[in-house]
């Protein structure tokens, strides 16, 4: 009998979520992974406590990603949708690893070194879980036994600790873990910021204008596409240096509509009509994913009973691997 395939993903509940997480990843979650793979979508809402947060907007943005994946087409009959601090195993396997990992694996993490020096640059104080978090996003991985993690460039690092993780704690302690494998997404539209198109559109940036949000209405999402930034001279050519600004509304474009950067170029004189035609296509994108989800908020109990089933079929997947774990390194079962 052929081995299905295992998937983890996850998302985190820091901001509302983005055309450039529907594009970058959450699409590609609904057209292929959950059709070809045993696939688990997470909503990693305790990686949103490793910065300042308000506690209320944690859990309403938390609902909403898990409304969104749903809206946009994951179907709980086919995959695992469920919220990662619904499921204790997350934890007990992220101490167990923070006692494999080293303090130096910690602090070479770029991501981590670029967050610590944005929270000093505001005068925040840096809590330890920033340090620790890739360990928690390891056992995240880990306690599933996926073999394989969807992952853009931003998070490579991560899943290659990860994979040293299970591998040093497997030759320690004896055959614990699945050591997974990055895949990195078919069709990786990387959706750059409208108003900065040198960096990428962040759910959590303070600064909007540039951010075409899925539940933008369809006038806000147009008026932002429109007036995305440009280059000089009037030419549309696909060239990420030297024309960052028109190569964004390119690919934007080619990744709603199924076409080439390349050959849309060709077809446009002007900005304004690219603009425009980008505006248009973003628009129908997001409409049946807005409406869906106004549908799935009218009817809260449906989202509730997606996420109780969700949690009860993650734990019976990863308790297993996670006591497995605790007897290998040397705890005693309860009696």
């Amino acid at each position: 009998m052929a081995h299905t395939a295992r998937i983890f993903s996850g998302i985190k509940p820091t901001g509302h979520l983005t055309l450039g997480n529907y594009l970058g990843a959450i699409r590609q979650w609904v057209e292929t992974d959950q059709h070809r793979a045993d696939a688990l979508f997470c909503v990693v809402d305790l990686h949103a406590l490793t910065v300042d947060h308000d506690p209320a907007r944690v859990r309403r943005l938390s609902r909403q990603a898990v409304t969104l994946l749903l809206a946009a087409g994951l179907d709980p009959e086919r995959c695992t949708v469920f919220l990662q601090s619904h499921v204790d195993e997350h934890t007990r396997l992220a101490y167990l690893l923070e006692c494999t990992a080293t303090d130096g694996e910690m602090r070479r993490m770029i991501q981590y070194k670029e967050k610590v020096a944005r929270e000093q640059a505001a005068g925040r104080s840096v809590r330890l879980s920033l340090l620790t978090y890739p360990v928690l996003m390891a056992a995240d991985i880990l306690a599933y036994g996926a073999d394989e993690v969807p992952v853009g460039d931003d998070q490579a690092q991560h899943l290659e600790l990860t994979r040293d993780l299970a591998v040093r704690f497997n030759q320690r302690y004896g055959p614990a873990f699945t050591v997974p494998r990055a895949v990195l997404p078919k069709v990786a539209a990387r959706v750059m910021d409208l108003q900065d198109p040198t960096s990428k559109m962040g759910k959590s940036h303070a600064e909007s204008s540039g951010i075409v949000y899925l539940l933008d209405e369809a006038d806000v999402a147009r008026r932002k596409v429109m007036r995305a930034v440009t280059d000089s001279g009037s030419e549309v050519t696909y060239d990420r240096e030297a024309q960052p600004g028109v190569t964004n509304l390119l690919e934007i474009l080619a990744a709603c509509t199924g076409r080439q950067p390349l050959e849309l170029a060709g077809a446009y004189a002007s900005y304004g009509a690219l603009k425009r035609d980008t505006a248009d296509a973003v628009v129908e994108l997001c409409r049946p994913v807005r409406e869906r989800h106004a549908q799935l908020c009218a009817d809260p109990s449906y989202v509730d009973e997606v996420l109780r089933a969700g949690a009860e079929r993650a734990r019976g997947l990863a308790r297993p691997t996670v006591d497995a774990a605790y007897r290998a390194i040397g705890l005693m079962p309860p009696a």
